[in-house]
């Protein structure tokens, strides 16, 4: 045998044995997984969005089966997930309030024009660093789709008035287009809040409505309207508390700027009074639109028209004797 061959019969036992070390090494050392570990990746939708604060799903997974976090974390399972989760773990579920991304902004070329021309990087982010934005409103979207490069979920496009457009039944709330978005006009709101501010300029009024036919421009006229104390002005623009909001949709009619919108129009539920009634009135005293009428210790009737299915009525009935149902 040539001094070639034993070359290669030398590299070749070396390897097998270096292979061999590796293996006996790799068992003895071995780190055991707890097998409920795998069960939960199993369970997780696996998109590694980050929306649980761990580096991927591997990363929220260990930490469950640590003890080291919550069972309500990952946004794109929902409620499901949690209960799976629970189990595993032998936990009670926790609750999880399921959000949706909302783009609070309406600057579109209609409502808000441009004061530069942009060549370059399609990034909003890049525009901003450049050149600030190319919006009269330096609140306002870009429209370059920072936020759609980065939704893991296809949750998001561009449409043709060159702003977001949100896909409720794909959006998971994970968060990712939050922080892609340079001028923080996406928001994550719970997807039982259906009243939205779709404004972020906290310039004063006069300065907001000269860049956008759409701005808030603090009249405070949404404050004034709202029965439950559920508007407030924060800087020049307005917020709703969504604890207090209860969808209502007065503050949609009495904005001059249209720049609240109302989720809930067409699909609100209304108030019916039931044989139980008693008569005693206190949904006539309560009621923000004055659509309960009846006389006293008689039945009360609602006028459709005027309910706006607050549900402010069924909190103080009594008796229970308020029901809502749909609108027809």
């Amino acid at each position: 045998m040539g001094s070639v061959g034993l070359a290669v019969l030398f590299m070749s036992i070396l390897g097998g044995a270096m292979g061999l070390g590796l293996a006996i090494a790799a068992q003895k050392f071995a780190v055991e997984v707890d097998p409920r570990q795998k069960e939960i990746m199993d369970a997780l939708p696996g998109a590694n969005c980050g929306a649980c604060g761990y580096p991927g799903c591997m990363g929220y997974a260990q930490a469950l089966v640590e003890g080291k976090t919550e069972t309500t974390l990952c946004a794109p399972g929902g409620k499901s997930l949690v209960e799976d989760i629970a189990k595993i773990l032998g936990l009670e579920a926790g609750d999880i309030e399921e959000k949706i991304a909302v783009v609070r902004c309406q600057g579109t070329e209609a409502n808000c024009s441009s004061d530069a021309r942009y060549v370059g990087v399609t990034s909003c982010r890049a525009c901003q660093i450049l050149a600030g934005g190319t919006k009269t409103c330096t609140h306002g979207c870009l429209g370059f789709g920072d936020c759609v490069d980065v939704c893991p979920f296809g949750a998001i496009e561009i449409g043709k008035e060159k702003l977001p457009i949100i896909y409720p039944d794909k959006c998971t709330g994970c968060g990712k287009c939050i922080d892609a978005c340079p001028r923080a006009i996406i928001d994550l709101q719970p997807t039982k809040q259906l009243t939205h501010v779709l404004c972020i300029n906290t310039d004063k009024g006069a300065k907001a409505n000269k860049v956008c036919k759409t701005a808030c421009i603090a009249c405070r006229k949404c404050v004034k309207k709202c029965p439950f104390d559920a508007i407030k002005i924060t800087n020049f623009v307005a917020a709703i508390d969504e604890e207090k909001c209860r969808n209502c949709g007065l503050c949609t009619e009495a904005c001059p700027k249209n720049c609240i919108i109302d989720g809930a129009a067409g699909e609100r539920k209304q108030a019916y009074i039931q044989d139980t009634c008693t008569g005693c009135g206190a949904c006539v005293s309560i009621c923000p639109t004055e659509a309960i009428k009846g006389e006293e210790g008689s039945r009360h009737e609602v006028n459709p028209v005027k309910c706006v299915g607050c549900e402010a009525c069924i909190d103080s009935c009594p008796v229970s004797a308020i029901m809502m149902r749909d609108n027809k």
